[in-house]
């Protein structure tokens, strides 16, 4: 009597750890909230009452948000186009020397410790699409997904929002009616922590770890603003 081998299901996937999206937006809301809770900081280190640095603090998420979505767009964009030409060189090479990249392709396996035997027989394989053959060419030599590269626009668009909601925090209290600075320190420090926390169930780290990290890094950089400010106030009074 036969046996018929069954195929195991599989439940093994990964988040895409690539996603520009998610990294600027990361990115955006963590730069928000650290610049313009320390950018307010300053403010009050200087000496200046809670409408000026409420007024400073407006202008630091427009002008913040406005140069993370710039910088992010450039950035993706000059990527995605050095992606793409060196994509087309190896469109090329296919085209007019395919055997060399058949071959080529072969020695990448067996430097990975793939058969000599099986590795050209998966290079021939692979090369009988010229697509497939374009894609695994593009993985194995560039690390990228010539089907998967990233946009500007949405790299752009996350990171603008994203600064936005990270630098509304430490202005909120004060956007609110707030007549110290007590509010806006403490809803601060509350979000760095619970931002650095957020991260972590991304990265597997634990959660106080990641959210006394950021705490740390964000009140260091306040500090720093509340003295240079206050060294100011005090010079130019």
């Amino acid at each position: 009597m036969s046996r018929q081998l069954e195929t195991p299901e599989l439940h093994h996937t990964h988040r895409d750890v690539n996603g520009g999206g998610l990294r600027a937006a990361i990115f955006g809301a963590m730069d928000g909230l650290v610049s313009n809770g320390a950018l307010i900081a300053g403010m009050i280190g200087a000496g200046a009452g809670t409408q000026v640095a409420m007024l400073a603090g407006m202008a630091g998420l427009v002008a913040g948000a406005a140069s993370m979505a710039v910088g992010e767009f450039t950035s993706v964009a000059s990527q995605k186009e050095a992606a793409q030409k060196e994509i087309a060189i190896e469109r090329k090479e296919l085209r007019t020397n395919r055997a060399g990249e058949q071959e080529e392709l072969a020695r990448l396996y067996i430097a990975r410790g793939v058969d000599p035997t099986l590795a050209h027989q998966l290079a021939e394989q692979i090369h009988n699409d010229d697509e497939v053959a374009l894609r695994i060419h593009v993985l194995e030599e560039l690390g990228v997904d010539p089907d998967d590269l990233q946009s500007p626009w949405v790299a752009a668009g996350s990171s603008f929002l994203a600064f936005c909601v990270g630098a509304l925090v430490p202005l909120l209290p004060l956007l609110l009616g707030a007549t110290t600075a007590l509010p806006t320190i403490l809803l601060t420090l509350v979000a760095l922590f619970g931002a650095g926390a957020v991260v972590t169930a991304l990265t597997g780290r634990s959660a106080w770890f990641g959210g006394a990290r950021q705490l740390v890094l964000g009140v260091a950089a306040a500090a720093l603003s509340f003295g240079i400010g206050h060294l100011f106030g005090v010079a130019i009074s």
